[in-house]
């Protein structure tokens, strides 16, 4: 694969553009929201340019060549050969799940989740007038599992979903082809709609693991299956609003699409435009992208091992956001002490599913990581120098 020639170390300035990373809470350096301080590749800028000197900017639809991108990326990246019809194209990630959950629940249902996770899992249930029925991994010396006994154990006649991060954000857990294969026999053994958010997917930064889609399972298990996936993340465009699903299964397919009623906008079509430019040319520099965090990833948890072994961290192979266990801080609220004591910003474990453990998002230049990381190794010494 070819390499580019774009700067990774190059911050760009994002203070006073409309940035909720940057703007939202400006006295501080920002080490939260899941977007990259990298601008996006480009031929993705490219595109967008090429669309809006069109000068017309009416009604889209998904257009030929979208279509043909993400179907071309979909059985180039993930050997899955799907049809046009299978796809549904929408605005947004987090309104796709939520509109699963109403395309299969009604009031009293079960949805079931596996914390920590990202926050809106634990919201989505809601939207079907659902209730949300969480099974924690659980954690050894090494990495996060599923606990396989307490999900057979939490379903009951009322579950009817189950919704899957993988990779898992916070956790950088990719899971595994045995796995994936597990958990869709249990959704399968108690007829239950298996979602799976695989946004992170194209962001593996161990050469050694490999993302196993959900629609690679097997033909029986993907009946009941929703898989949703997205550029947003790898490509940084999150903000133009741009996923997609993968149903197979006609009937469910007709049942998500007539879900949605009017409570979903128009896709953005300069979104679409990014996507079809993303998925076609985009691979050099997503590459060179995974090349960069893997360093990044190195980088941090070197640091944390080396001059703040008090916070602790475990196996991260996907994602540019990391999961950090300050239990030994004893501090009531770790993301607060951060922010007041370092200036600096993370996101908060809380509304994850763990009060006690902070995400650092390391998709930004080394020097840029590494200042916020110093900020963060002061406000601890300082700890230390109290007591």
């Amino acid at each position: 694969m070819p390499k580019t020639n774009f700067d990774f170390d190059q911050l760009p300035h994002r203070r006073d553009t409309g940035s909720i990373k940057w703007d939202r809470y400006p006295n501080y350096s920002p080490y939260w929201v899941a977007d990259m301080d990298f601008a996006s590749p480009e031929c993705v800028v490219t595109a967008i340019q090429k669309r809006v000197d069109h000068g017309v900017f009416g009604y889209a639809q998904p257009h030929a060549g979208l279509v043909e991108s993400v179907l071309g990326y979909l059985e180039r990246t993930h050997d899955v050969k799907v049809t046009a019809s299978d796809l549904v194209h929408l605005p947004g990630m987090v309104p796709a799940i939520s509109l699963a959950c109403r395309a299969v629940c009604s009031p009293g249902d079960q949805i079931l989740i596996c914390s920590p996770v990202y926050y809106p899992f634990f919201n989505v249930a809601a939207d079907a007038g659902a209730e949300l029925i969480d099974v924690p991994h659980i954690r050894d010396e090494k990495t996060w599992r599923f606990d396989w006994v307490a999900l057979e154990q939490a379903v009951t006649h009322q579950t009817k979903m189950m919704v899957l991060c993988n990779p898992q954000n916070p956790l950088g857990r990719v899971f595994s082809q045995e796995e994936i294969v597990r958990l869709a026999e249990l959704c399968d053994r108690h007829e239950l709609l298996l979602v799976s958010d695989e946004i992170h997917c194209d962001l593996i930064l161990d050469p050694e693991q490999h993302h196993f889609s959900a629609l690679r399972l097997p033909a029986e298990l993907r009946e009941r299956l929703i898989t949703l996936m997205a550029p947003s993340k790898t490509y940084n465009i999150a903000g133009l609003g741009y996923s997609f699903a993968v149903i197979e299964n006609e009937q469910l397919r007709q049942q998500f699409n007539t879900a949605r009623g009017c409570t979903l906008p128009e896709i953005n079509l300069l979104a679409m435009s990014a996507a079809e430019a993303a998925y076609r040319d985009g691979e050099p520099w997503r590459c060179d992208l995974v090349d960069y965090l893997r360093r990044n990833r190195d980088t941090l948890a070197k640091f944390f091992r080396d001059k703040m072994p008090d916070l602790k961290i475990h196996e991260h192979a996907a994602t540019y956001l990391y999961w950090i266990d300050c239990s030994a801080l004893n501090v009531a609220n770790p993301c607060k002490f951060f922010s007041e004591e370092a200036g600096v910003f993370l996101t908060n474990g809380g509304p994850f599913g763990s009060r006690k453990h902070v995400r650092f998002n390391f998709g930004c230049p080394r020097a840029h990581m590494l200042e916020g990381l110093e900020k963060m190794k002061v406000a601890i010494d300082q700890i230390h120098s109290a007591s």
